[in-house]
Order: structure tokens, then C-alpha cells, then sequence
């Protein structure tokens, strides 16, 4: 009777190890499922965004005052 008792225990022991593993494994699997889809949005959000546009003066342009006025967005600067 003592042996099958320490057997149960054991197997039900070696049960929740596994079912802890399982568990563990699952959690870890959503969290990287979950960072990923968020690097993955960011990286299209980036992509998606409009780029910025340096402004400057070219060589073949005579010089002259610099226009300046809000488009509600913001202040430009004509060079």
C-alpha cells in the first residue's frame, strides 16, 4: 500500500512539472507572438510615415528674400 501511495504522488508530481512546462512554454510562445507583431507594426508605421525633406539653397538660384508663412501645420521657411 505505501509503494502505490509514493508511486501517485510521484506520478501526479511528474503531472504538474508537466503541466507547469506546458503552461510556461504557452505564456512565453503569446509574449513573443505579441512582441513580434508589434516590431512588425512599427517597422510598417516607419515605412508608412512621410520622410522629411531638407531644405537648402542650389547653386543656380539668384538670391532673394526668403518667403515665410503657417500653413496650420507649422511655419515655413521658403529659401
Amino acid at each position: 500500500m505505501q509503494s502505490i501511495r509514493s508511486l501517485l504522488f510521484t506520478a501526479a508530481g511528474i503531472a504538474f512539472t508537466l503541466m507547469a512546462l506546458v503552461f510556461t512554454a504557452s505564456l512565453g510562445l503569446a509574449l513573443a507572438g505579441i512582441a513580434t507583431v508589434l516590431v512588425i507594426g512599427s517597422a510598417i508605421s516607419a515605412r508608412l510615415s512621410p520622410k522629411p525633406v531638407r531644405a537648402g539653397r542650389t547653386a543656380g538660384r539668384q538670391e532673394r528674400e526668403p518667403r515665410i508663412w503657417n500653413d496650420g501645420r507649422g511655419t515655413i521657411i521658403d529659401l
